[in-house]
């Protein structure tokens, strides 16, 4: 029994890595024709094996050893980031059923909120003052919109009565872009905010901070093992957002449909808008988006307690 456990997490693990390298040549297509250029299309038919093109490049290339660095800590971080990314499959519904999570919500949120620990510990292990900003930014910026997440996947528990995202994703019918476009957009700047892209990667920020927490992570493995949770955590947050869509329905299509949909809105967010001041994230978050979850909290709570109180005196 464990065995077959063991077999379906790694099948699980590949499938999501090699969805996650074609959702990158996918990014990186359409950011071609956004900037008017072609994209990877010379290895393979159209560009297909570009990514693992890159994989192999990355991962053979000789690493980079700082004398004056925390040696340990410099190598576990980018791994601990990946394992953490990759530990968030297993909240994900799927046919391997790999792991029963009763409070898979709960899980999403703890998994998210670890995620800062790799990039701090990246910073600081580096010596280097460019990468310690850079993940003292990181943990900044998550306080301030991973608030308004936790509260807004709240209002989806007020509603479902259940913390199981299966739950979520079954609620095939619900259209709650219709019934909430607010929070629906709060929600889509938030994964923007989550997952570090465009307009909102100041942990990254190359104008500023050189390269961010990843500055002494540019080369081999390591900066592989940083890009890769980044790609992985978009790919799946880029599965919840079409909850807001109408959850999943019985024909695999339309699900496949509404994905491309939110994953072309995330690159095309990435290609047209500037990057925005890391001040101007924090007010957005805290003066912004956290009353208008809260508002929707109480607002969808009111309306439950009323039904349950009227179906209770029927």
């Amino acid at each position: 029994m464990e065995v077959s456990l063991i077999l379906k997490f790694v099948v699980l693990l590949l499938c999501v890595l090699i969805s996650v390298a074609f959702f990158t040549l996918y990014e990186r297509k359409i950011l071609g024709y956004v900037q008017k250029r072609k994209g990877p299309n010379k290895l393979g038919v159209k560009g297909v094996l570009q990514p693992f093109s890159d994989a192999i490049k990355l991962f053979t290339k000789e690493p980079v050893l700082l004398n004056s660095s925390n040696i340990s800590l410099y190598f576990i971080s980018p791994m601990l980031s990946l394992g953490l990314t990759l530990t968030l499959w297993l909240s994900a519904p799927s046919s391997f059923s790999v792991c029963e999570i009763t409070m898979s919500v709960i899980f999403i949120l703890c998994c998210l909120s670890a995620g800062v620990y790799p990039v701090l510990g990246a910073g600081w292990a580096s010596n280097s003052k460019y990468s310690l900003l850079g993940g003292l930014r990181a943990v900044a910026q998550t306080i301030s919109y991973e608030v308004s997440l936790a509260i807004i996947l709240l209002s989806f528990i007020t509603l479902t009565s259940n913390y199981s995202v299966d739950t979520f994703l079954s609620m095939g019918g619900q259209w709650l872009i219709l019934l909430s476009p607010p929070l629906a957009l709060v929600w889509f700047i938030s994964c923007l905010a989550e997952t570090n892209r465009t307009p909102f990667d100041f942990s990254e920020g190359e104008s500023e901070l050189v390269s961010g927490f990843n500055t002494e992570f540019q080369s081999s493995e390591g900066f592989a093992l940083f890009f890769l949770p980044s790609t992985v955590e978009s790919f799946y947050e880029n599965i919840l957002n079409p909850y807001f869509l109408g959850g999943s329905d019985m024909s695999p299509l339309l699900p496949m449909t509404k994905f491309a949909m939110v994953a072309f809105a995330f690159v095309w967010v990435r290609g047209t808008l500037p990057r925005q001041r890391y001040d101007k994230l924090m007010g957005l978050a805290w003066k912004s988006f956290l009353p208008i979850s809260l508002s929707y909290l109480m607002f969808f709570m009111g309306v439950m307690s009323l039904l349950y109180s009227f179906n209770y005196s029927n």
